[in-house]
This record gives C-alpha cells, sequence and structure tokens, in this order.
C-alpha cells in the first residue's frame, strides 16, 4: 500500500476529467515529471520515489514505458532521450509517444508488451494525471485529501506579454471536492491517493 501526491492540472480536468472529492474511488493514468518541473517546480513535499522495472505497453503501435510499484500504482515515464530522434526535446505529454520506438520491445510476442528491461530502477518526480496522449494502465485508488493549486504568473520581460509561472508565489488550499472549472490563479489540485494493495 501506498499513499502518494498527484497533480491534476486544470487543464486536464476542463477538458476530460470527471470531479472528485476527498473518499472517492478514482482510476488515473498517471505520467511521471521526473525533477518536479511542472510549473516552473518548487513542489519540495509533493514530489514521489518509485521504485520497480522497467515494463513496456503498447497503444496503436506507439511504445510506452512504465514504472509498476508492488502497492499498485502505475506511472508512465517520458520519453527516454536516446529513444528520441536527434533534436526532439524529452516528451511533455501532449500526444507524443514518451515511451521506446516501435518494435524494439522484447516480449513473448514480439510487441514488447510487458516486456521488463533489467533490475528495478528509482525514479523520482511530480505524478500527474494524464490524459492525453497514448494509453497504458491506470493507477486505482482513494482520494484521502484535495487541495487546490494557486499559481501567480509573471511577464517574461516588460511588454512580452509571455508570461512564466513563479513558483514562490504557489499556495494550498485545502477543499473536499475538485472543481470541474477553475479561473484565474487556480491551476490545478494537488490530491493524496491511497493506492492498498499488491499487485496482481
Amino acid at each position: 500500500m501506498g499513499l502518494w501526491r498527484v497533480f491534476y492540472a486544470d487543464w486536464q480536468m476542463e477538458c476530460c476529467g470527471t470531479p472528485f472529492s476527498a473518499g472517492d474511488e478514482v482510476s488515473w493514468p498517471l505520467l511521471l515529471d521526473e525533477g518536479g518541473r511542472t510549473l516552473g517546480g518548487g513542489w519540495a513535499g509533493a514530489l514521489g520515489e518509485i521504485t520497480a522495472a522497467v515494463e513496456y505497453v503498447r497503444d496503436d503501435g506507439a511504445g510506452i514505458r512504465v514504472l509498476r510499484a508492488d502497492d499498485g500504482l502505475v506511472v508512465a515515464l517520458n520519453a527516454d532521450p536516446e529513444d528520441e530522434p536527434a533534436g526532439r526535446g524529452r516528451g511533455r505529454g501532449r500526444g507524443r509517444d514518451r515511451g521506446m520506438r516501435a518494435g524494439t520491445g522484447t516480449g513473448s510476442g514480439g510487441d514488447g508488451t510487458g516486456a521488463r528491461s533489467g533490475p528495478p530502477v528509482a525514479r523520482g518526480g511530480l505524478l500527474t494525471v494524464e490524459r492525453h496522449s497514448a494509453r497504458w494502465p491506470e493507477t486505482t485508488g482513494t482520494v484521502r485529501t484535495i487541495h487546490l493549486v494557486h499559481q501567480e504568473f509573471a511577464e517574461t520581460a516588460p511588454g512580452s506579454h509571455t508570461w512564466e509561472p513563479v513558483p514562490a508565489s504557489r499556495s494550498l488550499e485545502a477543499v473536499d471536492r475538485s472543481p470541474k472549472w477553475f479561473g484565474e490563479s487556480r491551476v490545478g489540485v494537488l490530491a493524496e491517493l491511497y493506492v492498498p494493495g499488491s499487485r496482481t
């Protein structure tokens, strides 16, 4: 069993999420933002570390690397830079293949499904809900707490009309239910997700 903190971005919820309350059982596709760089970083206390062997799953020909922890947590990894064509940046979760290239798996059927590579690895970062990409197994658990995430933004240069998050301005507000619509300065929710059991 485990207790994990998960960030659910406002745009993910507003587009195709379902609001939830403390005490609800939910199933979410999770992505690991290694290093916790979402919204400029500064997520001390919300970062988690997962130790598991890398497993490969496929969705419509896309290969996805996932970690499946013993407590039932399943989290996809961004694309490994070694798997990406030259000049392509790390995937950010909006429709990109963030796993291995097609055909590189070693599963018994040759499609890479369920293949594991080597000993367990430890990866740390911010767990995020990802609903706009290839599909992988979801994590099911019970929501223990919910906090609205408030974030201020600052113009990158006077008159630039380009804005960036100010991590030091982030604050949390305890709530009983996630909203569907967020509005100015509310950028999502941080939920504590209790994953109750071992994998089957």
